[in-house]
């Protein structure tokens, strides 16, 4: 509690943060009041919204997403779809199921719009120009630094058909998931303003607080990010668990809720809602879902049950939730994560974890998904493994077709070898919505991001690696870092060189391949010559299986770490002289008689992505 005054604190006083650390990021107040016809689609509604310039520049122009125009026949988002429809991977059409060439086929009444009726800076109306889902405001008076102004703006949508993540009427039946629902303040940071078209991919917002007023037919049940303000004249567990919903005389009911600190609102609205509450470590833990059967139902209470028993680890390995609820929402088109809430097509606990993990590293560790989808997506994908890990009580390795695999982490090792293997690769660098293809932006977001970590693992040793994540959860949440800033991080806690890693791994394509290359004896000594065949250098774990059935641990350094990461597990290692990455083969040395060596086997603990592991051991039949 202490740390997160102190962000709140740093926070509203960003000019004292900014003098000495150089360090400020944009603030938001959001009031929003809006009226749902269910009959129409359409929603109505004012926003009130205070935004404070903490940068050093004069704003001329402010932007808003306005994400829903994108459902409409020839948008971005719709050509995009339908122009990687025409790749094929793997024989198929490279596009996303779930949009197709839907959107061009959307009549009036089931497209989605946001229209701005009128939008006043301090009173004053101010000129505004559309493009496509962005929305471009010349001010009248620019905003100066450290000033705040206060915009009021009258909207109107048309909530679309179910498509990509928001829309009403999907195929679980789920009335209304209100996503992206509201013309959002663009981010603006220490490179300008971020004003990506809603083409496919994630999003990056400001950090405020949303107090949001929603006035529904009277019969609907809501769910979504921020606690209920006006929980007792609602009822349905809200105000205690096990209440129904509070029956009223008038044919519509109005909702208010707010959140503090967090960078977007989403809500989902059915009739046929239901609601399960669990309480643990001051986290009140909602599920809300439609019940078709009392398989259904138990599949949902299962989700309850599974997010009670992993919340307590999830602080301790991750660092403390911070927010005072949680809601596991049916809705939306697979899953998707929001402040406070998620959106869920179904009960699957593979999901369900993915979903929550994102609290971390996206709605506490905002960084700039659309330039850097690895560190939202691939550092959930890695504690999506550790939860699930833990869940399950599994440990070891998993099968592949290749070689064994970490458990845990099995899947994006299986996708990063098959998209190498593909040669459509493309570097993390890349910008979420501008890969050759979708395959190589899911690899490389989901797979090659979770592989990021367990690799780290390999090069600082796991505990420290864990310590990592603990101390960049410390240092950056609540704030939008960079990839330079978590390798600051790690750099740091690990007192390792690491930029080699940033630099191959993320910014380049290039491989890791190490082999056995040849073993000799000389002047009574054993000799075990390494070579690396791919562009990437890592230091190098080795063991040694004897005819008797001792091993030894061995490690090679990288040069290029200037150091030695910590040994790892209860055997004694060899620690060996660096391995300098210009020289493509290194000759180990060991005492044990050569024709007493049963096995050799590099990255035994199988961490290295090592695209060729068949050259990785070798047994001896002598």
């Amino acid at each position: 509690m202490r740390k997160i005054i102190c962000v709140l604190f740093v926070l509203a006083f960003p000019f004292a943060l900014s003098a000495q650390y150089g360090y400020w990021q944009q603030r938001v107040s959001y009031k929003m009041d809006v009226d749902v016809n269910v009959e129409t689609n359409i929603i109505k509604g004012t926003q009130n919204l205070v935004y404070s310039n903490n940068s050093p520049d004069q704003l001329k122009k402010v932007y808003y997403h306005l994400f829903w125009n994108a459902f409409q026949p020839g948008s971005e988002m719709d050509v995009r779809s339908r122009e990687l429809g025409k790749v094929l991977v793997g024989n198929r059409p490279d596009w996303d199921s779930r949009v197709k060439d839907r959107i061009s086929k959307l009549s009036p009444t089931e497209i989605g719009y946001q229209k701005i009726i009128s939008l006043k800076m301090n009173g004053v109306e101010q000129p505004v120009k559309v493009y496509g889902t962005i929305l471009e405001v010349n001010l009248t008076k620019p905003i100066a630094p450290g000033a705040k102004v206060t915009f009021d703006m009258v909207f109107e949508a048309q909530v679309p058909v179910q498509i990509r993540r928001s829309g009403r009427d999907n195929a679980e039946g789920v009335r209304y998931s209100m996503s992206q629902w509201y013309p959002k303040m663009c981010e603006y940071d220490n490179t300008g303003w971020h004003t990506p078209q809603y083409v496919a991919r994630e999003f990056y917002g400001v950090w405020g607080d949303y107090d949001v007023t929603i006035h529904i037919d009277k019969n609907y049940k809501i769910g979504g990010t921020g606690v209920l303000k006006n929980a007792a004249a609602i009822g349905w567990g809200y105000d205690k668990p096990g209440t129904p919903l509070k029956n009223i005389s008038t044919a519509r009911r109005t909702w208010n809720f707010v959140a503090q600190n967090v960078h977007d609102f989403v809500w989902a609205a059915d009739p046929d809602f239901e609601h399960i509450i669990r309480n643990r470590e001051g986290v009140v833990l909602n599920v809300i879902y439609k019940a078709k059967d009392s398989a259904t139902t138990a599949a949902w209470e299962n989700v309850a049950e599974a997010a009670y028993i992993v919340l307590p680890y999830m602080n301790k390995r991750f660092g403390k939730y911070p927010y005072p609820q949680y809601s596991f929402i049916q809705g939306g088109d697979g899953g998707m994560e929001y402040p406070m809430a998620t959106l869920l097509k179904g009960p699957g606990l593979g999901t369900v974890f993915h979903e929550w993990m994102h609290s971390w590293y996206q709605m506490m560790l905002g960084s700039n998904e659309i330039e850097h989808p690895w560190m939202d997506e691939g550092f959930t994908s890695w504690g999506e493994g550790e939860v699930n890990a833990y869940y399950r009580g599994q440990k070891g390795f998993a099968p592949s077709a290749r070689v064994m695999l970490p458990l845990n982490h099995a899947g994006a090792y299986r996708g990063y070898f098959s998209l190498v293997k593909s040669g459509l690769a493309e570097p993390m660098t890349t910008f979420s919505d501008h890969y050759n293809t979708n395959y190589a932006y899911s690899v490389n977001a989901y797979s090659k991001g979770e592989m990021y970590l367990t690799q780290l693992g390999y090069i600082v040793s796991d505990s420290v690696r864990d310590a990592i994540m603990l101390a960049y959860y410390e240092k950056w949440r609540f704030k939008h870092p960079a990839p330079s800033d978590f390798l600051k991080v790690a750099k740091d806690v690990s007192g390792l060189q690491l930029n080699w890693y940033n630099e191959y791994w993320i910014n380049t394509t290039k491989t890791i391949d190490y082999g056995i290359d040849s073993l000799w004896e000389e002047n009574g000594k054993s000799i075990l010559r390494l070579r690396r065949i791919g562009d990437m250098p890592m230091p190098i774990d080795l063991k040694l299986t004897f005819k008797d059935s001792t091993t030894e641990t061995h490690y090679i350094p990288l040069d290029l770490t200037l150091g030695t990461k910590p040994a790892e597990g209860s055997e004694q290692r060899i620690v060996h002289p660096d391995w300098n990455w210009t020289n493509p083969t290194y000759e180990m040395v060991f005492d044990k008689k050569l024709f007493d060596l049963k096995a050799v086997e590099i990255d035994p603990s199988r961490r290295m992505a090592d695209v060729d592991p068949n050259n990785n051991l070798l047994e001896l039949k002598w």
